[in-house]
């Protein structure tokens, strides 16, 4: 099945779905990655891709739940096809945390490891060149 890379990435407004990079700000080529993973059932089909960075996508794996630790329910991860960020998570006050606001982006945020040391670290830098947090 042919992927269209260009409309993906066009319709992500080339950032990843999940941490927000912009592919101009990272090192590697954004990943077109399976909302719902290959191993368990999900397709190629266009509404079942979106974008994300290496790091996501590694952090996800085949995850689609994740559990929630303020309402202690098992919740569907943040989907970027049909959620919109904003809902889901804000930028702490200094730009650097993401934070869920709801289960949904809170299982998100720990399930994908969305404030690991390296993506604060980057964020900070981000913030100084007046690249982040993005519009």
């Amino acid at each position: 099945m042919f992927i269209d890379r260009a409309k993906l990435l066009a319709e992500a407004s080339y950032r990843c779905g999940y941490c927000l990079a912009h592919q101009d700000y990272i090192p590697w080529v954004l990943e077109i990655e399976h909302l719902t993973p290959k191993a368990k059932g999900g397709s190629d089909d266009e509404n079942n891709l979106w974008v994300a960075c290496h790091t996501c996508n590694l952090f996800k794996r085949d995850q689609t739940q994740a559990h929630d630790h303020m309402s202690g329910q098992v919740v569907a991860l943040f989907n970027p096809r049909r959620q919109h960020w904003k809902r889901h998570f804000y930028w702490s006050d200094d730009g650097t945390l993401i934070i869920g606001r709801t289960a949904c982006g809170r299982a998100t945020v720990i399930a994908l490891n969305l404030n690991n040391l390296i993506a604060v670290t980057v964020r900070r830098n981000w913030i100084k060149a007046g690249w982040h947090p993005p519009t």
